[in-house]
């Protein structure tokens, strides 16, 4: 396929000058690997001497959930250790006889279970952890499960808590284990990093209590206050560590066979879980909008302003990573450049 390198650099270059972010690294590709990919941009406009890289670290925020959740609640799926579809409280005593004991994996998955929209962790519960993880787990619904989709970044902290739970392991360890050591994703990790790394790290907002731009400690205030390890957010990546990610989800067969998620997971997360309900999900996946059913594009963002796009029908996926927050929490602006990065890598 004849990708269209030079409107997607010029779509990234205005980018910057409007200043929707200071820089940014992309790609896509195919199975096979890479076929065209740029950079743009610096790290720090404060700093401009400092280019973007190919290998720039950036926080990817809410790319967590499918860097590190997913796909370890996928190797419990095809271990057999986690069936989606039963109640939470019927495999896990510590929300039994709670109202998140009533609950699925596959709801928690779809954004349909119900649970409150936003964590608020230390207003709720203070910063002891034990307390925070007992509000978790035993807090009231905020609706009924099943009965609508709404995002709720508690469902993937739940989630990262069953995943700790049922293999024995903290998240951060599983999913380098059976994800990202196996897949050679050397870059990839939780943090805070450090200091060595987190100095090329893509700087995110700037830090109240130091006066300072977070680099290479998670922007997300709840997985700081965790310590940086959480289902949420706090993961840290480079390009072509999610490049091979990627890869592997198109040709699954070819990865080694320590990985713990393989095709059929896959599959079964690619595909519209949600019943009639709007707005449509897969397995924290979600269509791209205006592609399902046509080029069967799945997206996941990240807060920071980095996303990933996978279409198995088209043998394609595609990278692009920013560090937005640097500017502003505003959405639309890079929603635009997404959208229309997103056409061109997949026309």
């Amino acid at each position: 396929m004849t990708y269209r390198t030079e409107d997607i650099e010029a779509l990234l270059d205005e980018g910057v000058r409007n200043k929707v972010y200071p820089g940014a690294v992309w790609a896509v590709g195919d199975a096979a690997g890479v076929r065209a990919s740029g950079v743009t941009g610096v790290l720090d406009p404060d700093e401009p001497e400092a280019k973007v890289q190919p290998g720039t670290v950036f926080d990817v925020a809410s790319l967590t959930k499918v860097l590190a959740v997913w796909p370890s609640i996928g190797a419990l799926w095809e271990d057999s250790v986690l069936d989606l579809g039963v109640p939470l409280g019927a495999l896990w005593p510590e929300v039994s006889g709670h109202p998140v004991g009533t609950v699925t994996a596959r709801q928690l998955l779809t954004h349909t279970a119900g649970v409150p929209l936003r964590a608020q962790l230390k207003n709720l519960y203070g910063t002891d952890l034990q307390i925070i993880r007992a509000g978790v787990l035993h807090e009231a619904l905020h609706r009924p499960p099943g009965g609508a989709v709404e995002y709720a970044d508690r469902a993937a902290l739940t989630l990262g808590y069953l995943v700790e739970y049922l293999s024995g392991q903290r998240l951060d360890q599983l999913a380098d284990a059976r994800t990202w050591r196996p897949l050679g994703m050397t870059s990839t990790r939780f943090g805070p990093l450090p200091a060595e790394i987190a100095a090329g790290c893509a700087p995110t907002e700037l830090d109240q209590d130091t006066d300072t731009r977070l680099k290479g400690t998670a922007h997300d205030f709840s997985a700081r206050l965790l310590g940086g390890v959480c289902g949420i957010a706090g993961v840290f990546t480079v390009l072509d560590d999610l490049a091979v990610f990627l890869r592997h989800m198109l040709d699954a067969s070819a990865a080694p066979a320590q990985v713990g998620f393989g095709a059929e997971w896959i599959a079964y997360s690619l595909t519209v879980k949600t019943n009639g309900l709007e707005p449509a999900r897969g397995l924290f996946w979600h269509p791209a909008p205006g592609t399902i059913d046509e080029q069967d594009v799945w997206v996941h963002y990240g807060f920071t302003g980095t996303s990933m796009w996978i279409s198995p029908a088209q043998d394609q996926w595609a990278v692009l990573l920013t560090n937005k927050l640097y500017y502003t929490r505003d959405r639309q602006p890079l929603t635009d450049v997404r959208n229309g990065f997103r056409q061109l890598a997949f026309a």
